[in-house]
């Protein structure tokens, strides 16, 4: 497996908004290779491409570290400096690797 990509994986965590309140922030929690698979296929798939979004499915080396990922957090491509948006996590067969399932072009 080809881990080219360096990804850092962010979770969300209360931020001060400077006057009093809170905002949502992010706190860097990982940083690991991944390999990206584009997704093309489907009708679901080229819909959302045409608006803009890009699916993906990211797989890393499985570690204790990523156990707690889920479909709040993001990451960041670190060679493109792309954000995306974490929709699934699902520990391949072989229980080595995690295939995390994400999308680009959409509010973070």
């Amino acid at each position: 497996m080809n881990l080219f990509h360096h990804i850092d994986l962010y979770s969300p965590s209360p931020a001060s908004d400077g006057q009093g309140g809170e905002e949502e922030g992010w706190t860097l929690e990982h940083t690991c290779r991944a390999n990206f698979r584009f997704l093309r296929g489907g009708e679901t798939v080229q819909s959302a491409r045409l608006t803009g979004k890009q699916p993906v499915v990211m797989t890393v080396r499985d570690c204790r570290e990523l156990l707690e990922i889920n479909s709040h957090w993001k990451i960041r491509d670190k060679r493109t400096d792309t954000d995306y948006n974490v929709r699934s996590v699902v520990l391949t067969d072989d229980r080595l690797f995690l295939e995390i399932t994400a999308e680009s072009g959409v509010a973070i």
